[in-house]
């Protein structure tokens, strides 16, 4: 599988073209547009230990490690990329799919997946925060914190965990309508996302139905 062209990720290649590239750094680039994630990954490690500073090198190497789940990795090299470009908003969606991913491991305990809920939540933000008109981008951006809003409020509303808050499960869950709202108003034919947001309206009348009986 070859990955699909993106456009911000192509932009900060050609900026960095002019500075020269290492040859594992050729070798990673070639891998990873040839949908390679495992070459690509042995390749751009190497190149960044010869160039640490190389934003198109880790960035594909973040993306690599993300296609060969090994999200704690993809985490890293994003860190390095936002680090040396704070408003690479796409760097911040990849962060964040990365750390809802982590979230959903079985054996995660409550404090991490709370970390990796809230982190996504987070990083979801900012990639919307880059660039708070681009409407194609954002609408993916929205659409996937409605969905970490809505895990976030599922974990807070769950009774069997020290975590528990549904007051705060409760105000996720209404930010998650309001996301997904967002996306339909862009696309009302996205049945996918209609779906999903009566799961959560469906999920935030009965909490809050149990919240009223709770204060009577």
């Amino acid at each position: 599988m070859k990955v699909p062209v993106i456009l911000s990720f192509l932009i900060i290649t050609s900026l960095n073209a002019s500075f020269g590239q290492n040859a594992y750094f050729k070798l990673g680039q070639q891998a990873f547009f040839d949908g390679d994630f495992k070459a690509a990954v042995s390749h751009l490690e190497r190149s960044c230990i010869i160039d640490s500073t190389n934003a198109s090198a880790l960035w594909m190497l973040g993306y690599s490690y993300y296609h060969s789940e090994d999200y704690k990795k993809s985490i890293q090299a994003y860190n390095k990329v936002i680090a040396l470009k704070p408003a690479d908003g796409s760097a911040y969606y990849y962060r964040a799919r990365a750390k809802s991913y982590l979230a959903k491991e079985l054996q995660l305990s409550d404090a991490d997946k709370e970390k990796y809920l809230l982190g996504a939540i987070v990083d979801f933000t900012k990639a919307i925060a880059v660039d708070p008109t681009d409407t194609q981008n954002n609408t993916k951006f929205y659409q996937n914190r409605g969905i970490a809003y809505r895990e976030y409020g599922d974990f807070k509303i769950q009774p069997n965990t020290k975590f528990y808050d549904k007051n705060r499960g409760i105000n996720s869950l209404r930010a998650a309508i309001v996301d997904f709202d967002k996306v339909l108003a862009d696309n009302p034919n996205r049945q996918d996302i209609a779906s999903l947001k009566d799961q959560v309206k469906s999920k935030l009348a009965t909490a809050t139905a149990a919240n009223a009986i709770v204060r009577h």
